[in-house]
Protein backbone atom coordinates (compact mmCIF):
# COMPACT_ATOMS: atom_id res chain seq x y z
CA UNK A 1 0.00 0.00 0.00
CA UNK A 2 1.46 3.25 -0.87
CA UNK A 3 1.39 6.41 0.98
CA UNK A 4 -0.20 9.25 0.89
CA UNK A 5 1.53 12.31 -1.78
CA UNK A 6 2.35 15.06 0.48
CA UNK A 7 1.99 17.59 -2.22
CA UNK A 8 -1.40 16.27 -3.40
CA UNK A 9 -2.47 16.47 0.51
CA UNK A 10 -0.91 19.78 0.92
CA UNK A 11 -3.00 20.95 -2.39
CA UNK A 12 -6.05 19.45 -1.59
CA UNK A 13 -6.26 20.97 1.94
CA UNK A 14 -5.15 24.26 0.12
CA UNK A 15 -8.22 24.13 -1.84
CA UNK A 16 -10.85 23.38 0.58
CA UNK A 17 -9.39 26.29 2.79
CA UNK A 18 -9.49 28.80 -0.33
CA UNK A 19 -13.17 26.89 -1.07
CA UNK A 20 -14.10 27.28 2.59
CA UNK A 21 -12.58 31.15 2.47
CA UNK A 22 -14.72 31.93 -0.40
CA UNK A 23 -17.89 30.78 1.26
CA UNK A 24 -17.43 32.88 4.56
CA UNK A 25 -16.45 35.94 2.36
CA UNK A 26 -19.71 35.36 -0.02
CA UNK A 27 -21.63 34.76 3.86
CA UNK A 28 -20.36 37.92 5.32
CA UNK A 29 -21.39 40.05 2.08
CA UNK A 30 -24.43 37.92 1.70
CA UNK A 31 -26.51 41.41 1.28
CA UNK A 32 -24.64 42.81 -1.48
CA UNK A 33 -24.61 39.55 -3.77
CA UNK A 34 -28.58 39.15 -2.91
CA UNK A 35 -28.59 42.62 -4.77
CA UNK A 36 -27.00 41.04 -7.16
CA UNK A 37 -29.38 38.51 -8.40
CA UNK A 38 -31.80 41.08 -10.28
CA UNK A 39 -28.99 42.48 -12.44
CA UNK A 40 -27.60 38.99 -12.98
CA UNK A 41 -31.19 37.43 -14.53
CA UNK A 42 -31.58 40.44 -15.63
CA UNK A 43 -28.18 39.67 -18.09
CA UNK A 44 -28.81 35.79 -19.02
CA UNK A 45 -32.56 36.95 -19.90
CA UNK A 46 -32.04 39.46 -22.23
CA UNK A 47 -28.12 39.53 -23.13
CA UNK A 48 -27.18 36.20 -23.03
CA UNK A 49 -29.99 33.62 -24.30
CA UNK A 50 -30.98 36.13 -27.22
CA UNK A 51 -27.99 34.64 -28.25
CA UNK A 52 -29.10 31.28 -29.58
CA UNK A 53 -31.27 33.14 -31.94
CA UNK A 54 -27.85 34.47 -33.59
CA UNK A 55 -28.27 31.08 -36.12
CA UNK A 56 -31.27 32.75 -37.58
CA UNK A 57 -28.74 34.96 -40.07
CA UNK A 58 -28.03 31.29 -41.24
CA UNK A 59 -31.13 29.75 -41.87
CA UNK A 60 -34.38 30.72 -43.79
CA UNK A 61 -36.22 31.57 -40.61
CA UNK A 62 -39.76 30.54 -40.43
CA UNK A 63 -42.04 32.16 -37.44
CA UNK A 64 -44.12 28.82 -37.46
CA UNK A 65 -41.33 26.45 -37.30
CA UNK A 66 -38.90 28.38 -35.28
CA UNK A 67 -35.22 28.33 -35.51
CA UNK A 68 -34.93 24.78 -34.39
CA UNK A 69 -36.96 23.85 -38.03
CA UNK A 70 -36.15 26.71 -40.22
CA UNK A 71 -34.00 25.56 -43.41
CA UNK A 72 -30.32 26.14 -43.22
CA UNK A 73 -29.01 28.47 -45.82
CA UNK A 74 -25.44 28.90 -44.69
CA UNK A 75 -24.31 32.74 -45.59
CA UNK A 76 -27.02 33.55 -48.31
CA UNK A 77 -28.22 36.72 -45.93
CA UNK A 78 -24.77 37.94 -45.16
CA UNK A 79 -24.18 37.76 -49.23
CA UNK A 80 -27.42 39.48 -50.24
CA UNK A 81 -26.48 42.21 -47.66
CA UNK A 82 -23.06 42.55 -48.82
CA UNK A 83 -24.67 42.61 -52.58
CA UNK A 84 -27.21 45.33 -51.61
CA UNK A 85 -25.98 48.45 -54.27
CA UNK A 86 -26.61 51.00 -51.70
CA UNK A 87 -24.15 49.33 -49.12
CA UNK A 88 -21.40 51.78 -49.18
CA UNK A 89 -23.71 54.86 -49.07
CA UNK A 90 -25.34 53.24 -46.04
CA UNK A 91 -21.67 52.23 -44.26
CA UNK A 92 -20.56 55.62 -45.13
CA UNK A 93 -23.56 57.78 -43.43
CA UNK A 94 -23.58 55.44 -40.33
CA UNK A 95 -19.23 55.78 -39.56
CA UNK A 96 -19.84 59.67 -40.77
CA UNK A 97 -22.86 60.30 -37.83
CA UNK A 98 -21.33 57.89 -35.51
CA UNK A 99 -17.57 59.98 -36.03
CA UNK A 100 -19.27 63.06 -35.74
CA UNK A 101 -20.59 61.63 -32.08
CA UNK A 102 -17.40 60.75 -31.25
CA UNK A 103 -16.42 64.48 -31.82
CA UNK A 104 -19.00 66.60 -30.64
CA UNK A 105 -21.55 64.27 -28.75
CA UNK A 106 -18.91 62.54 -26.55
CA UNK A 107 -17.03 65.17 -25.26
CA UNK A 108 -20.04 68.06 -24.33
CA UNK A 109 -21.35 65.95 -20.76
CA UNK A 110 -17.44 66.36 -20.08
CA UNK A 111 -17.16 69.72 -20.51
CA UNK A 112 -20.62 70.01 -18.65
CA UNK A 113 -19.25 68.18 -15.75
CA UNK A 114 -16.22 70.09 -15.53
CA UNK A 115 -18.20 73.62 -15.62
CA UNK A 116 -21.11 72.39 -13.07
CA UNK A 117 -18.10 71.01 -10.68
CA UNK A 118 -16.46 74.96 -10.67
CA UNK A 119 -20.05 76.09 -9.31
CA UNK A 120 -19.93 77.15 -5.34
CA UNK A 121 -23.20 78.07 -4.99
CA UNK A 122 -24.70 74.81 -4.52
CA UNK A 123 -28.22 75.59 -4.56
CA UNK A 124 -27.84 77.20 -8.48
CA UNK A 125 -25.74 74.17 -9.01
CA UNK A 126 -28.22 71.74 -8.03
CA UNK A 127 -31.15 73.98 -10.29
CA UNK A 128 -29.02 73.68 -13.53
CA UNK A 129 -28.32 69.79 -12.82
CA UNK A 130 -31.96 69.64 -12.79
CA UNK A 131 -32.83 71.40 -16.05
CA UNK A 132 -29.93 69.91 -17.92
CA UNK A 133 -31.05 66.15 -16.78
CA UNK A 134 -34.75 66.94 -17.90
CA UNK A 135 -34.18 66.19 -22.04
CA UNK A 136 -32.87 62.84 -21.05
CA UNK A 137 -36.53 61.88 -19.94
CA UNK A 138 -38.47 62.97 -23.22
CA UNK A 139 -38.88 60.43 -26.20
CA UNK A 140 -37.24 61.23 -29.46
CA UNK A 141 -40.91 61.69 -30.50
CA UNK A 142 -41.40 64.93 -28.00
CA UNK A 143 -37.91 65.85 -29.06
CA UNK A 144 -38.77 65.54 -32.94
CA UNK A 145 -41.80 67.28 -32.10
CA UNK A 146 -39.72 70.10 -30.30
CA UNK A 147 -37.21 70.24 -33.42
CA UNK A 148 -40.40 70.69 -35.33
CA UNK A 149 -41.70 73.40 -33.99
CA UNK A 150 -38.19 75.33 -34.64
CA UNK A 151 -37.12 74.93 -37.56
CA UNK A 152 -40.78 74.43 -39.29
CA UNK A 153 -40.61 77.14 -42.32
CA UNK A 154 -44.37 78.25 -41.72
CA UNK A 155 -43.92 78.98 -38.04
CA UNK A 156 -40.27 77.97 -36.65
CA UNK A 157 -38.54 80.72 -34.09
CA UNK A 158 -35.52 80.00 -36.87
CA UNK A 159 -37.25 80.69 -40.15
CA UNK A 160 -39.16 83.95 -38.41
CA UNK A 161 -35.14 85.11 -37.19
CA UNK A 162 -33.76 84.55 -40.85
CA UNK A 163 -36.82 85.93 -42.36
CA UNK A 164 -36.75 89.44 -39.70
CA UNK A 165 -33.13 89.39 -40.89
CA UNK A 166 -33.86 90.05 -44.64
CA UNK A 167 -33.25 86.48 -45.51
CA UNK A 168 -35.69 83.54 -46.72
CA UNK A 169 -37.27 80.96 -44.72
CA UNK A 170 -34.79 77.62 -45.51
CA UNK A 171 -36.69 74.16 -45.00
CA UNK A 172 -34.25 72.45 -42.85
CA UNK A 173 -35.92 69.35 -41.97
CA UNK A 174 -35.94 68.33 -46.09
CA UNK A 175 -32.31 69.41 -46.84
CA UNK A 176 -30.13 66.51 -46.98
CA UNK A 177 -27.30 68.71 -45.77
CA UNK A 178 -28.79 69.70 -43.00
CA UNK A 179 -29.86 66.34 -41.52
CA UNK A 180 -26.40 64.96 -39.50
CA UNK A 181 -25.98 68.55 -38.01
CA UNK A 182 -29.93 68.62 -36.42
CA UNK A 183 -28.97 64.88 -35.59
CA UNK A 184 -26.27 65.63 -33.12
CA UNK A 185 -27.37 68.67 -32.22
CA UNK A 186 -30.58 67.39 -30.72
CA UNK A 187 -28.31 64.18 -29.28
CA UNK A 188 -26.37 66.66 -27.42
CA UNK A 189 -29.39 68.34 -26.36
CA UNK A 190 -31.35 65.74 -24.85
CA UNK A 191 -28.26 63.52 -23.58
CA UNK A 192 -25.24 65.77 -22.77
CA UNK A 193 -27.14 66.51 -18.98
CA UNK A 194 -28.22 62.55 -18.42
CA UNK A 195 -24.36 61.86 -19.46
CA UNK A 196 -22.52 64.32 -17.58
CA UNK A 197 -23.90 62.10 -13.93
CA UNK A 198 -21.20 59.42 -14.48
CA UNK A 199 -17.70 62.43 -15.15
CA UNK A 200 -19.10 64.33 -12.11
CA UNK A 201 -19.40 60.79 -10.26
CA UNK A 202 -15.67 60.32 -11.17
CA UNK A 203 -14.57 64.04 -10.18
CA UNK A 204 -16.29 63.36 -6.87
CA UNK A 205 -13.89 60.66 -6.39
CA UNK A 206 -11.21 62.82 -6.44
CA UNK A 207 -9.36 63.20 -2.98
CA UNK A 208 -10.16 66.76 -1.73
CA UNK A 209 -6.29 67.05 -0.18
CA UNK A 210 -5.05 67.08 -3.57
CA UNK A 211 -6.65 70.95 -4.21
CA UNK A 212 -5.50 71.54 -1.00
CA UNK A 213 -2.33 70.65 -1.23
CA UNK A 214 -2.27 72.59 -4.75
CA UNK A 215 -3.54 75.33 -3.40
CA UNK A 216 -0.59 75.61 -0.89
CA UNK A 217 1.30 75.21 -3.68
CA UNK A 218 -0.21 78.08 -5.22
CA UNK A 219 -1.58 76.55 -8.28
CA UNK A 220 -4.42 78.19 -9.61
CA UNK A 221 -7.96 76.91 -10.77
CA UNK A 222 -6.78 75.66 -14.41
CA UNK A 223 -3.81 74.27 -12.57
CA UNK A 224 -5.93 72.62 -10.68
CA UNK A 225 -8.00 71.13 -13.70
CA UNK A 226 -5.14 70.67 -15.71
CA UNK A 227 -3.12 68.53 -13.24
CA UNK A 228 -5.93 66.95 -10.42
CA UNK A 229 -9.44 67.40 -12.33
CA UNK A 230 -8.30 66.32 -15.73
CA UNK A 231 -6.37 62.62 -14.59
CA UNK A 232 -8.71 62.27 -12.28
CA UNK A 233 -11.18 61.57 -14.94
CA UNK A 234 -9.40 60.10 -17.45
CA UNK A 235 -9.88 56.59 -16.48
CA UNK A 236 -13.91 57.29 -16.64
CA UNK A 237 -13.06 58.86 -20.28
CA UNK A 238 -11.38 56.31 -21.54
CA UNK A 239 -13.91 53.33 -20.61
CA UNK A 240 -16.68 55.64 -21.83
CA UNK A 241 -14.55 56.07 -25.16
CA UNK A 242 -14.04 52.28 -25.86
CA UNK A 243 -16.88 51.35 -25.48
CA UNK A 244 -18.60 54.02 -27.63
CA UNK A 245 -15.96 52.78 -30.05
CA UNK A 246 -17.37 49.43 -29.55
CA UNK A 247 -21.04 50.79 -30.66
CA UNK A 248 -19.77 52.46 -33.52
CA UNK A 249 -22.25 50.84 -36.11
CA UNK A 250 -25.16 51.31 -33.40
CA UNK A 251 -25.85 54.87 -33.83
CA UNK A 252 -29.85 54.26 -32.13
CA UNK A 253 -32.59 53.52 -34.21
CA UNK A 254 -35.67 55.78 -33.16
CA UNK A 255 -33.58 59.22 -33.88
CA UNK A 256 -32.57 58.44 -37.24
CA UNK A 257 -36.13 56.84 -38.22
CA UNK A 258 -37.80 59.96 -36.49
CA UNK A 259 -35.61 62.89 -38.38
CA UNK A 260 -35.33 60.37 -41.71
CA UNK A 261 -37.33 61.36 -44.94
CA UNK A 262 -37.17 60.26 -48.51
CA UNK A 263 -35.48 64.18 -49.03
CA UNK A 264 -32.82 62.92 -46.53
CA UNK A 265 -31.94 59.64 -47.33
CA UNK A 266 -28.67 60.34 -49.20
CA UNK A 267 -27.09 61.67 -45.82
CA UNK A 268 -29.39 59.88 -43.55
CA UNK A 269 -29.89 56.32 -44.49
CA UNK A 270 -27.79 54.18 -41.91
CA UNK A 271 -27.96 50.44 -41.15
CA UNK A 272 -30.54 50.51 -38.55
CA UNK A 273 -33.43 52.12 -40.98
CA UNK A 274 -32.70 49.70 -43.84
CA UNK A 275 -32.68 46.67 -41.73
CA UNK A 276 -35.90 48.16 -40.45
CA UNK A 277 -37.39 48.78 -44.08
CA UNK A 278 -35.72 45.19 -45.36
CA UNK A 279 -36.24 43.00 -42.26
CA UNK A 280 -39.14 44.11 -40.51
CA UNK A 281 -41.54 45.35 -42.69
CA UNK A 282 -40.39 43.19 -45.44
CA UNK A 283 -40.65 40.20 -43.23
CA UNK A 284 -37.14 39.21 -44.00
CA UNK A 285 -36.17 38.24 -40.11
CA UNK A 286 -32.58 36.29 -41.64
CA UNK A 287 -31.86 39.48 -43.03
CA UNK A 288 -32.07 41.97 -39.91
CA UNK A 289 -30.62 38.55 -37.73
CA UNK A 290 -27.51 38.99 -40.23
CA UNK A 291 -27.09 43.12 -40.05
CA UNK A 292 -27.10 43.07 -36.10
CA UNK A 293 -24.27 40.29 -36.39
CA UNK A 294 -22.37 41.80 -38.62
CA UNK A 295 -22.82 45.21 -36.44
CA UNK A 296 -22.01 43.03 -33.96
CA UNK A 297 -18.78 41.47 -34.91
CA UNK A 298 -17.35 44.76 -36.98
CA UNK A 299 -17.84 46.23 -33.14
CA UNK A 300 -16.09 43.93 -30.72
CA UNK A 301 -13.42 44.29 -33.31
CA UNK A 302 -13.30 48.08 -33.28
CA UNK A 303 -13.53 47.80 -28.98
CA UNK A 304 -10.47 44.75 -28.97
CA UNK A 305 -8.33 47.19 -31.34
CA UNK A 306 -9.18 50.72 -29.90
CA UNK A 307 -8.55 48.90 -26.30
CA UNK A 308 -5.20 47.59 -27.20
CA UNK A 309 -4.29 51.06 -28.70
CA UNK A 310 -5.93 52.31 -24.86
CA UNK A 311 -3.33 50.74 -23.12
CA UNK A 312 -0.41 51.56 -25.30
CA UNK A 313 -0.71 54.75 -25.28
CA UNK A 314 -2.14 55.39 -21.54
CA UNK A 315 -2.32 52.31 -19.67
CA UNK A 316 -5.82 52.55 -19.53
CA UNK A 317 -8.29 50.14 -20.87
CA UNK A 318 -11.36 47.99 -20.04
CA UNK A 319 -9.35 44.82 -19.38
Amino acid sequence: MSAPNPVQTKSSNSSKSDFAGLLRFIVRNRALYIMLIPGMFYFLLFKYFPLAGSVIAFQDYNIFKGFLDSEWVGFKWFEQFFSYPNLIRLLKNTIIISFYQIIFTFPAPILLAILLNELRMQSFKRVVQTIVYLPHFLSWTIVFGFVYTLLSVQTGFVNQAIEALGGSAVNFLQKAEYFRTIIISSGIWKEMGWSAIVFLAAIAGISPSLYEAAKIDGASRFKQFLHITLPGMTPAIMILLLLKIGHILDLGFEQIYLFLNPMTLSTGDILDTYAYRIGILGGKYSLTTAIGLFKSVVGLLMLVIANRASKATTGEGLY
